[in-house]
């Protein structure tokens, strides 16, 4: 068991009266994590803090801001193996994901140093004689990152690094499910030297969630909101976000297409889908959900696809190398059995898998799925995939837009020139051609469209997202005014 705590100022602290709460193993129940009940008045805290650290912060040059950045990177990338601990402990995670996760957010990190001296504007034609008129960037204030616990490294560090590069301040509310593995996010923070209340952390307990919340986002000095996790929380979010007028990036759920065309490489298709579906067990945002795939290949891909599937190491992390842990939980277990339930009592045909009694869950190929099942639309979140046989690609795009979300998408075909005019009529904000829905780069716009979300992460996105677009003008000669 870890017991953990918040970072307010730079100083540790519990929560008003001491309040905490406990995370518990999602396979064996035993306590991984207690951690700081925040009220909203800790909240609060957390964010005068970041504001009082504003000034000094928004002021400081961007060679130092990027050593900065620079230290926690290594910082971070030193706690690899705590983070594995944390996250099999806390989210059943294996520890091929937890790698994956530190290296990426390492990697984010580098990617914020090397933008704080990216941060340009532009002068302007004026039409007025003398007058030098420029679109300039600027830090927005404080920034509220809300992190979730699925990718809990990479989207935690994600909510931090480039708004930390354009010189903003930071409150990170942690995921409720895996408090310790975000606590350590801003161990490496600290460990990097950076100043007192330039960034902050709280956690709080499920049930306090929304006021937490909503105390921060109605505070005058939170200027911009970053949240990444579900479509119905998200609407939660924005719905917040719009009464105190306060601009916000939303990354929600997804039900992620795989097309693979009649040309497509079998081989590399089968390898890719294998990839996007089960990494993390499915429990991705970009998660391979549905995949769409043309009647004349079909028989040969799902034979090789269920093959593979098969294969995948499945077991407690705690206990050695898994490609599949736990899910997150047993609400996982019993949406997924649900939407296996649905599927074969409308036709479908269950090729590998099936369902499961505890958060083990095995990876699961229901084939035959049609616009009746569930699982068509649903997100399921965990490790049960849905195979899709069309006819052509009119078919193919429409089955892959025939869904509320548009996050990530994959194209699969040998013809790349087809292939990518397939990705455009795609309605999702990212899709890759021969290569899977599950792919991340820290200079990357990365964002949804639909009920996936709005705007960007990444790169130059990052910084448009992050900070404030102000018109400056200096009148370098006599003006002339009518009167």
């Amino acid at each position: 068991m870890t017991s953990i705590s918040m970072l307010i100022n730079g100083e540790r602290r519990s929560a008003e009266g001491g309040a905490s709460f406990e995370r518990r193993n999602p396979l064996d129940g035993s306590v991984a994590t207690v951690a700081p009940a925040a009220s909203p008045a800790d909240a609060v805290a957390a964010v005068e803090a970041a504001a009082a650290a504003f000034p000094a912060w928004s002021a400081m040059g961007p060679g130092e801001r990027r050593g900065l950045l620079l230290k926690a990177s290594v910082a971070l990338e030193a706690k690899g193996a705590a983070f594995a601990e944390a996250m099999a402990a806390e989210t059943g995670a294996s520890g091929m994901w937890a790698g994956f996760n530190v290296h990426l957010a390492a990697g984010m990190l580098l990617e914020a140093a090397s933008l704080t001296t990216q941060i340009n504007g532009e002068v302007i034609p004026s039409d007025v004689p003398g007058s030098l008129a420029m679109a300039v960037r600027q830090p927005a204030g404080v920034v509220l990152g809300i992190a979730p616990w699925n990718a809990p490294v990479i989207l935690a560090v994600r909510a931090i690094a480039t708004p930390l590069a354009c010189g903003n301040t930071v409150v990170l509310k942690g995921s409720e499910l895996c408090p310790a593995t975000h606590g350590l996010i801003i161990e490496a923070l600290q460990e990097a030297g950076l100043p007192a209340g330039v960034v902050n952390f709280v956690t709080n307990a499920p049930a306090d969630a929304g006021a937490v919340v909503e105390a921060m986002v109605a505070h005058p000095a939170v200027r911009r909101v970053n949240f990444t996790g579900s479509t119905k929380v998200g609407r939660i979010i924005a719905q917040t976000c719009a009464r105190y007028l306060k601009p916000v990036v939303l990354e929600l759920g997804g039900k992620a297409p795989m097309v693979i065309l009649d040309d497509a490489d079998i081989d590399a298709a089968v390898a890719g889908a294998a990839f996007g579906a089960f990494a993390n067990s499915g429990q991705i945002c970009m998660s391979t959900e549905r995949i769409v795939v043309d009647r004349q290949v079909a028989d040969e891909f799902v034979a090789r696809f269920a093959a593979k599937a098969q294969s995948l190491p499945l077991g407690d992390p705690r206990e050695g190398p898994v490609v599949l842990g736990s899910v997150v939980d047993m609400a996982t277990v019993v949406r997924c059995n649900a939407l296996i339930d649905d599927a074969l009592a409308k036709g479908a045909t269950l090729v590998c898998g099936g369902k499961a009694q505890n958060t083990l869950m095995p990876a699961t190929v229901l084939d035959h799925v049609t616009p009746a099942m569930q699982i068509y639309r649903e997100e399921s979140f965990g490790p049960v995939k849905a195979v899709v046989r069309v006819d052509g690609v009119e078919e193919a795009i429409a089955t892959a837009n025939d869904n509320e979300f548009g996050l990530s998408s994959a194209v699969f075909g040998r013809d790349v020139a087809r292939a990518w005019n397939v990705a455009r009529r795609i309605e999702a904000g990212i899709c890759h051609v021969n290569g899977p829905t599950v792919h991340d780069e820290a200079q990357m716009p990365f964002g949804g469209v639909k009920a996936s979300g709005y705007g960007r992460f990444g790169g130059k996105a990052g910084v448009e997202a992050f900070t404030e677009l102000r018109w400056i003008t200096v009148q370098t000669t006599p003006r002339h005014y009518p009167f």
